[in-house]
C-alpha cells in the first residue's frame, strides 16, 4: 500500500488545507490526475474543477478551484489556486444551480472527451453538495 502525501491548497486569501492524506485528485489542464505517495515530481497548470482529497481513513473532501498551479515534489503536493472554495463557502442554491448547468452540459456533450469532462464536472458539484449539506465538514 502506498504511503500518504502532504497536501497544501493555497488561495490568495488563505491557506485552505494543509494535511497528510492518502490521495488527491486534481483538475490539471490536460485532465484530472491522482497523486499518491511516491508520485513523480511534476508541475502543471490547473483548470477550473474539483480537488478531491481522500484521507487515510477513507473520508473524502472536495474543493472547488479556479485556475492556478499544482506542484508535486518530494515534500508533497502544493496547489496554488487563483480561487479555492470549500463546501462551507457555497450556499445550497449556488451548488444546485451549478448541478443543473452541469447536467445540461453533459446532455449536450457531443464526443467522449466532452462527455468525460462534463461528467467530472457534474461529479465534482455533487461531491461539493455533500460538503455544503454537511456544513463544510468531512463526511
Amino acid at each position: 500500500m502506498a504511503e500518504g502525501i502532504k497536501i497544501e491548497v493555497v488561495s490568495p486569501e488563505s491557506l485552505v488545507l494543509s494535511d497528510d492524506v492518502a490521495s488527491v485528485t486534481v483538475p490539471g489542464t490536460d485532465g484530472y490526475f491522482t497523486v499518491m505517495g511516491d508520485h513523480a515530481a511534476m508541475m502543471t497548470t490547473l483548470k477550473a474543477g474539483f480537488v478531491t482529497v481522500t484521507s487515510e481513513g477513507g473520508d473524502v473532501r472536495s474543493f472547488f478551484v479556479r485556475g492556478g498551479f499544482a506542484d508535486v515534489s518530494n515534500a508533497g503536493l502544493t496547489i496554488l489556486a487563483e480561487e479555492a472554495k470549500t463546501g462551507a463557502d457555497f450556499d445550497r442554491s449556488e451548488v444546485d444551480a451549478a448541478i443543473v448547468s452541469a447536467q445540461d452540459a453533459l446532455a449536450k456533450a457531443s464526443d467522449d472527451h466532452a462527455k468525460q469532462e462534463a461528467q467530472n464536472n457534474l461529479d465534482g458539484w455533487k461531491n461539493l453538495l455533500l460538503e455544503v449539506d454537511a456544513g463544510g465538514m468531512v463526511h
